[in-house]
């Protein structure tokens, strides 16, 4: 009796780490789509993938974070369609799981600021006030909850740059930010900001030097 006992519970053990395998597996797999999509096609067919991982994984946070931001990436991709609000909206409402699940989360919050810049993006010279307070809140708070997320910090450090360079102003505490970020620049929350970063940085460069800067739209991430 005693043996069938431990029989049992090794097999509920052993099926819950096979579960978790699998549901990690998966997940790296969708993940590594997500950063590696060749075009919009590539990048939806990694999100529906996530849709139906996320609707079986209820309970997991990761699986609602990754949508969002695959979401976001759809919504970075769209020039054309005019779909950015409708998948920033769902991106949104992944989010919003997400913080469900994992209260007080830097990641989740860092991704949720990432959403708003978008937002702004979409339109700056409407959105701009509209958004970026909320952005820079969301961000902020990002940090404070782990103020070694190199995501986060890198977030912050691109809208303070967007927003200095709208109102003309030094990039000072941008740069400030930037330096912070563990790994340096290369730490991109997506391919996309990748060139912003870059020149943000290279203005970073041209500040310290007494060197003009080039005005830009406010928060444009």
């Amino acid at each position: 009796m005693k043996k069938s006992i431990i029989f049992s519970v090794m097999m509920i053990i052993g099926a819950s780490v096979l579960a978790q395998d699998k549901f990690t597996e998966a997940m790296k797999t969708n993940i590594a789509q997500l950063y590696n999509a060749k075009d919009e096609a590539e990048l939806q067919a990694a999100v529906n993938s996530l849709e139906r991982i996320s609707a079986a994984e209820k309970s997991r946070w990761e699986a609602f974070y990754y949508l969002g931001f695959g979401y976001i990436q759809l919504a970075v991709r769209d020039k054309e369609n005019g779909k950015q609000d409708e998948y920033l909206d769902q991106a949104d409402a992944a989010i919003t799981k997400a913080r469900d699940l994992k209260k007080e989360n830097s990641e989740i919050t860092a991704l949720d600021g990432f959403s708003l810049m978008m937002r702004i993006s979409v339109d700056p010279g409407t959105r701009g006030q509209q958004y970026s307070g909320l952005a820079m809140q969301k961000l902020g708070t990002a940090v404070a909850l782990d103020n070694t997320n190199p995501r986060a910090l890198l977030l912050q450090a691109q809208m303070q740059f967007g927003m200095a360079q709208f109102f003309g102003q030094a990039p000072t505490e941008a740069c400030a930010g930037a330096a912070r970020v563990p790994g340096g620049t290369n730490v991109n929350p997506s391919r996309a900001t990748a060139s912003r970063t870059a020149a943000a940085v290279g203005a970073c460069s041209r500040a310290a030097q007494g060197k003009p800067r080039r005005a830009t739209a406010a928060g444009r991430p």
